[in-house]
């Protein structure tokens, strides 16, 4: 009696942690897209540059769920699910995100703005390798990663004010001619959607602890599979719609931007709020290893050594096929570990 008991209530648990990570989700891409209108809104009305509303606000404003949803993992003392978020939502914008967008409609890119900061992000990669080499981040390390951070928002402030006629420039003004709306109304949305975005990240985190600890597997698993898949389709949807319009510099600098912002600032404030002590060695050999082989795949495609880069349908095929072998490689490993 008390088995079929206990195997009932498991069983709602489950259910009830499904149905938070698949509603945390939905009200979490609602509420992103909310704040990022709201934000760009907001700064328009502020007399800010269009290229520096949509590399700054818009670039990394896709990234708040990341932001967030890491956060809030730290404070609930899952940093694992935080770190995996950051790398998994990584392997997701270049593997999933970009190639699906190149599968759309192959992408060019004529922006010398895109083009500077494909080495910048290798570079950044390498600086998070050498803070994981030891298996832990500590609270110094973490203010280097937000202190590059800051950095990078400066250097990205500087080159936009810079290069008002790049061709990124061109396509975010004219997107931001579409998005005008009352003061008013884009702080509320700025407020409500901020919020939102906590409420449905506390959802998303609480199903995703309770299946991985009801199927015994690690927060190291489930961060760079479910959790990172949910908060990257923000990024997904806005890369999408961008190279349906031919906005094709919008659509990786959209991938790019955000990949630096989970690494310096998603890893960095997870890594301030609750330092790391041990993290499992696949987060290197495994995770780390297969977002960098993905950054460097899309450096040769989009970096155009002999002039413009493009990334076309072929190589979007590529890029998707990887993404799909590291989670299913993800996939049957957790599997493995629970029969």
């Amino acid at each position: 009696g008390h088995l079929s008991e206990i195997t009932e209530l498991w069983g709602v648990e489950m259910a009830l942690a499904v149905l938070a990570i698949v509603s945390g989700f939905a009200l979490l891409i609602w509420s992103a897209d909310r704040f990022v209108e709201g934000a760009a809104a907001t700064a328009k009305h502020a007399g800010m540059p269009s290229l520096l509303i949509g590399m700054v606000i818009v670039g990394f404003g896709t990234s708040s769920p990341e932001m967030v949803v890491s956060a809030m993992a730290a404070l609930d003392g899952s940093p694992g699910l935080a770190l995996g978020n950051a790398l998994g939502s990584n392997i997701a914008n270049t593997g999933l995100i970009l190639g699906i967008t190149a599968l759309i409609a192959p992408i060019a890119v004529h922006s010398k703005i895109v083009r500077r900061e494909l080495p910048l992000l290798l570079i950044v990669s390498l600086l998070v390798f050498v803070v994981l080499w030891d298996h832990a981040i500590t609270r110094q390390e973490a203010l280097l990663l937000l202190g590059g951070f800051l950095g990078l928002i400066g250097w990205t402030i500087f080159t936009g004010l810079r290069n008002r006629e790049d061709a990124l420039a061109a396509e975010i003004a004219i997107e931001m001619e579409a998005r005008t709306m009352p003061l008013g109304r884009a702080l509320s949305w700025l407020v409500v959607g901020m919020l939102l975005l906590i409420l449905s990240s506390r959802f998303l985190i609480w199903g995703a602890v309770e299946v991985a600890q009801g199927l015994g597997i690690s927060d190291f698993v489930i961060g760079p599979t479910i959790v990172a898949l949910g908060t990257s389709l923000p990024e997904l949807a806005a890369s999408v719609v961008a190279a349906r319009k031919g906005e094709h510099d919008i659509a990786i600098g959209n991938v790019v931007g955000s990949c630096m912002f989970n690494l310096l600032a998603v890893i960095g404030i997870a890594g301030l709020i609750a330092p790391m002590s041990s993290i499992a060695a696949e987060v290197l050999y495994r995770d780390w290893t297969t977002m960098i082989l993905l950054f460097v795949a899309m450096f040769i495609m989009a970096y155009g050594f002999r002039g413009q880069g493009h990334i076309n349908r072929i190589e979007g095929f590529l890029l998707v096929t990887a993404y799909v072998a590291y989670t299913a490689y993800l996939l049957i490993t957790m599997t493995g570990a629970t029969l």
